[in-house]
């Protein structure tokens, strides 16, 4: 019984630990053997009632790739990710066609992390079967990305978008490894092309306001159709900012607030630029406004025909869908 909740206490510290000290690392016997028998305890499920439930039903049924999927989840779920990856990966020499298990296997080793290994996973499974599915090629791209092989992960783009034109969130995901890139007219033209299946879409839009920065007042145009006026002029300012042009950046943001006083991107930009610039963490016409000037603020605003979110995170980090 004792060693029992031993396991389930140890669950979480003993799953990246999965070797027993030597006998001669100066630990008790006694000690040792407890520990040994709740490693024991935790490979057999005993910790944890569903990975018992679901090893005893993978065994049960071996073939049944749900099974091993979910079990594979479990282990993730209480903090034993080399077990998760263990599963997929004999899921994946089980049912090596299954695409949804390589991108599985490749999720896993995303997080592990081992994003070498998960983008090795992908391309031997894409170098098998060219022809898609198009999420292998969608997560090979990511993987690029994320690890700063951009030209690599932008033939992986374009191949998610020629195995599916239709889906909006691959454009996108084009689009913005474009802007990594620095290619912001090729990347405009990719994100306009997500907008055209899909105009509603605020993350293509939000990235083509950064692919149109070269022109402030598009841009401005594209961000303000999504997220109202205060935040288009705020993400323009952080714009500025990235770029050192703090007087421009003080300017757009005198005039975010001056749209919406209150609007926290843009008050939290400005506390950002007086730590820069020095200067003072409010703009003087906001804060001296008058009555009249907030009356017309308020006329101004009953003309809008419908409220729009605004997003309280900066959009110039670039966003996939």
């Amino acid at each position: 019984m004792r060693i029992a909740l031993a396991a389930a206490v140890a669950m979480l510290a003993a799953c990246s630990q999965r070797q027993a000290p030597a006998p001669n690392a100066g630990i008790p016997a006694v000690t040792a053997t407890m520990q040994r028998q709740v490693l024991n305890a935790i490979d057999a499920g005993d910790g944890d009632l569903r990975v018992r439930q679901l090893r005893h039903k993978m065994a049960l049924e071996p073939r049944d790739i749900g099974v091993r999927k979910e079990l594979a989840r479990r282990y993730q779920e209480i903090g034993c990710p080399e077990l998760a990856v263990e599963h997929y990966r004999l899921a994946c020499v089980e049912f090596p066609d299954s695409a949804e298990l390589h991108v599985l296997l490749a999720q896993a080793l995303r997080l592990a992390p081992a994003p070498e290994q998960a983008m090795r996973v992908l391309e031997e499974f894409a170098e098998r079967r060219p022809d898609g599915p198009v999420e292998v090629y969608a997560w090979l791209a990511i993987l690029r990305d994320e690890q700063g092989d951009f030209v690599k992960a932008e033939k992986a783009h374009r191949a998610a978008v020629a195995l599916a034109p239709d889906r909006v969130g691959l454009h996108n995901n084009l689009g913005y490894n474009l802007l990594l890139q620095g290619r912001h007219a090729d990347a405009a033209q990719a994100l306009r092309l997500a907008l055209a299946i899909d105009s509603r879409s605020e993350i293509a839009r939000n990235n083509l306001g950064l692919a149109l920065a070269a022109n402030p007042g598009e841009a401005v145009m594209q961000w303000q159709s999504v997220s109202g006026p205060a935040a288009a002029h705020s993400n323009l300012a952080a714009l500025w900012i990235e770029q050192g042009r703090y007087d421009e950046a003080r300017r757009e943001l005198s005039i975010a607030l001056s749209h919406q006083r209150d609007h926290s991107q843009a008050l939290a930009n400005l506390r950002l630029l007086a730590e820069l610039d020095g200067g003072p963490a409010v703009i003087a016409a906001v804060a001296d406004r008058s009555a009249w000037s907030r009356f017309w603020a308020a006329v101004k605003g009953a003309f809008v025909s419908s409220k729009v979110k605004e997003s309280n995170e900066p959009v110039l980090s670039g966003k996939r869908k």
